[in-house]
């Protein structure tokens, strides 16, 4: 049993509380991306420095057993296994962006444990199945499941790669205006549409971060399109602070026992209710927050 016990130590060891960390495939050489849906998870190449690709740690004792939740540090939703099938060509359950919320911490549970390959992890969810890529042979199959214990493969095996923190937030994105007219009008001929609405539900923290958990109590109001530095307007102004909106740092709660995180990139292609709290510059909590050193820019 010791030796078995030391793959697992030296996996653990990888996913340091509070760190931000990217899960690389051994096969594809993807990296584990938050889809900008909000819900689904992938593989993306090429997307090293995206926020999309970088998970913040939260370790938490289960069961007497040191396990991790990977909060995305894009969305603030955390990697979860479904009860759903995944979508064909793909292995296992489907893998997708979850909530923290009453249902438990069960869909959110993962344990790091060795490969028996140097360099790499499986992490096993609570359901004992484990993490796996897909597309071996059809990389157009680029969703991310969990399988079978029993059907290991180097589509389990994970290289994890530590990000180290900022000292401050990143500038948030300005809203671009989109003109239709002359030639740069003909590259938004085939734009997405525009999210037309989606409510946001929020509450302020004071200074220490303390705010009101259950979410029943908070205030809503509805917004149009997806700009986090829009939102940040209107949030400030809801909470009585326009004049000093550029202080207020808005971080998304995912699940009622979501970590808030905050919220530098634009909001997820999705009508979903978001709850959001603000949080004031150079105070006790603001200094509490962690940022990846990446690149809000690319996405």
């Amino acid at each position: 049993m010791a030796a078995a016990a030391g793959p697992a130590v030296d996996a653990m060891q990888r996913f340091p509380d509070g760190a931000y960390v990217r899960l690389r495939s051994r096969v594809h050489g993807g990296y584990l991306h938050a889809d900008e849906d909000g819900a689904g998870v992938s593989l993306r190449w090429l997307r090293r420095r995206s926020p999309n690709a970088a998970w913040r740690v939260q370790r938490i004792v289960h069961d007497g057993t040191t396990c991790v939740l990977l909060q995305s540090a894009a969305y603030g939703r955390y990697l979860a296994a479904s009860p759903n099938p995944a979508p064909p060509g793909h292995r296992g359950l489907r893998v997708v962006q979850g909530d923290y919320g009453e249902e438990g911490v069960d869909p959110v549970l993962w344990k790091p444990v060795g490969s028996g390959h140097a360099g790499y992890v499986l992490l096993r969810h609570v359901s004992y199945r484990l993490l796996r890529a897909n597309g071996r042979y059809r990389l157009w199959h680029a969703g991310v499941s969990v399988d079978d214990f029993d059907n290991q493969s180097t589509m389990m095996h994970w290289k994890v790669e530590s990000i180290r923190p900022r000292p401050g937030p990143p500038l948030l994105i300005p809203p671009t205006p989109i003109s239709r007219e002359g030639f740069r009008g003909l590259f938004h001929l085939h734009e997405e549409p525009v999210v037309l609405q989606r409510t946001i539900r929020y509450v302020q923290a004071d200074n220490q971060g303390n705010f009101n958990l259950d979410p029943n109590g908070w205030a809503t109001f509805q917004f149009h399109g997806r700009s986090v530095f829009n939102l940040r307007w209107e949030v400030a102004t809801h909470v009585g602070l326009a004049l000093f909106f550029f202080r207020v740092i808005v971080c998304v709660r995912a699940g009622r026992y979501g970590q808030p995180t905050p919220l530098f990139i634009d909001l997820p292609r999705s009508e979903e209710t978001l709850d959001v709290v603000a949080v004031m510059a150079d105070t006790p909590a603001a200094e509490a927050l962690r940022y990846p050193n990446v690149d809000a820019h690319w996405r």
